[in-house]
């Protein structure tokens, strides 16, 4: 990333190539990568229960699987939906700290994570950092919809030069070939 030149904008790339790669990195799989009837396996040091609350809380080392895709971070808790005197279905996932979403094409780093069950969208904030081969895309916020593979990045820093914007450096030669 210490390359004077400005990412996506060589003589070989050009916008259009751009677009066509940022398109690849984010969306090319990310959709049926979760299931969600498929089960969760969460391990961590400790697991903590609120029936009241229908919450269930791990932390240390913490890794939730669920088919081909994998969520590590250092605390992670699972929301159930109140049902009557009980707890029903799962709503939503929070993770926080060093949060790694990945999957079989991409790792996503963030500080936190948010996977809403029913809208099947996981939301990374914070130094939000993604992974596909050489390609890198950086932003503060990333949501992505896991059932179409839709993607979205934003940044709070807008504006040409400024620092912190929405920023990718792509290799088109590598994503063409997948």
């Amino acid at each position: 990333m210490s390359k004077s030149r400005r990412p996506g904008v060589s003589g070989k790339l050009g916008l259009a190539g751009a677009v066509a790669a940022a398109t690849l990195l984010f969306a090319g799989g990310a959709a049926a990568q979760l299931d969600p009837r498929a089960p969760i396996d969460i391990t961590a040091d400790a697991s903590e229960t609120i029936q009241s609350q229908c919450l269930s809380s791990w932390t240390g080392a913490v890794e939730a699987l669920q088919g081909r895709t994998r969520l590590r971070a250092d605390q992670v808790s699972l929301y159930s939906a109140k049902k009557g005197d009980g707890c029903g279905a799962s709503e939503r996932m929070e993770a926080r700290g060093q949060v790694y979403f990945v999957t079989p094409e991409r790792t996503v780093r963030a500080d936190q994570a948010l996977y809403q069950f029913t809208s099947e969208t996981i939301t990374l904030t914070g130094g939000v950092i993604v992974i596909q081969g050489k390609s890198v895309v950086r932003g503060d916020r990333m949501v992505i919809n896991t059932r179409t593979g839709q993607a979205s990045m934003t940044s709070s820093a807008t504006g040409r030069n400024k620092a912190g914007r929405v920023r990718g450096v792509f290799y088109p030669n590598e994503a063409a070939s997948r």
